[in-house]
């Protein structure tokens, strides 16, 4: 499965860890077959024992196999604490649709992302977190290993994909909940957002909240979620539309045509400072476009982790 279209098509629509499962393992395929091949996507769960350590810890069970001493890794020895940071306002339903059908849109694409990366983050033997939000932070998870914690964070991202779960009319404080999190997660995690980075013109403010996190240590992989085709070409037919703020519910009607040039233009100014300010607090920003597959975004991670190490 590569990217939203083939999820509708899969049978297990509902079983998300099954998804994420499928999602990886056709990644990491692709990528022994890509130019990326030197990327290592394995972390041993045993290390060799260090002689003077206690000897509580050691495997004696692989000792019996191997004739060499390695000791267990716990959830304390993890290589890395990653927080998964997922906008669920309103405006992440678009491309809207009444339908009870499956989604397709960018929280859908979000969460199914999120949950391959617990996969990959778990494979790894990283500690991985959760933080879901809007206007407040609806819930948050410190940053663990186990088997246990995975399965809430995925129960709790797939509630978010039943059909009327996320009401329409729910507005984001993004910049609040990022100074949040820049205080209460461990020092010097890795932070992964999920957002369209829509916050009711809070510009500055939203800049100011990204640097927060940069002072308190954390290194940033921002993943700006948008249909690209819409929001960013504004791809509609030469007819009158009516366009309607999910967060909102105000309504503009009008010939997509006749302010097309103007409004990609503007939207281009935002992201092009977004793009700037996140180079100068040295945050890796990466386009997330719910209509490519999900390598892009795996990729754009494994290179940030490459980085770190």
């Amino acid at each position: 499965m590569k990217n939203l279209k083939d999820i509708q098509e899969f049978q297990e629509f509902d079983h998300l860890e099954l998804i994420a499962r499928e999602v990886v393992e056709g990644f990491i395929t692709g990528l022994h077959r890509s130019p990326f091949h030197g990327f290592s996507v394995e972390f041993a769960e045993h290390r060799l024992y260090n002689q003077g350590e206690s000897t509580r810890p050691i495997d004696w069970k692989l000792f019996a196999r191997t004739d060499k001493l390695f000791v267990k890794q716990y959830e304390e020895e993890t290589n890395l604490r990653c927080q998964l940071v997922i906008d669920t306002s309103s405006s992440m339903l678009f491309p809207w649709s009444k339908s009870q059908g499956p989604a397709y849109n960018k929280l859908a694409f979000s969460v199914y992302t999120a949950a391959a990366l617990i996969h990959l983050l778990r494979k790894q033997r990283d500690a991985v977190g959760l933080t879901l939000f809007s206007e407040d932070i609806e819930f948050h998870s410190q940053a663990r290993l186990s088997p246990v914690h995975a399965e809430v964070m995925m129960q709790k991202m797939a509630e978010l994909l039943r059909p009327g779960q996320v009401p329409l009319m729910k507005n984001t404080n993004t910049t609040a909940v990022l100074h949040q999190i820049a205080e209460n997660i461990h020092k010097r995690s890795l932070v992964v957002i999920f957002s369209d980075m829509l916050d009711n013109g809070k510009t500055e403010e939203l800049f100011a909240a990204l640097q927060h996190l940069r002072y308190n240590k954390h290194e940033v992989l921002l993943f700006h979620v948008t249909d690209h085709q819409q929001e960013r070409e504004f791809r509609f037919s030469n007819r009158p539309h009516r366009f309607v703020d999910l967060e909102t519910q105000q309504t503009v009607k009008l010939n997509p045509w006749e302010v097309k040039n103007l409004y990609t233009s503007s939207v281009e100014d935002y992201f092009g400072e977004l793009r700037v300010r996140c180079g100068q607090y040295r945050i890796d920003l990466a386009e997330a476009d719910i209509n490519q597959d999900f390598r892009h975004v795996l990729l754009a991670y494994l290179i940030k982790r490459k980085k770190l190490y």
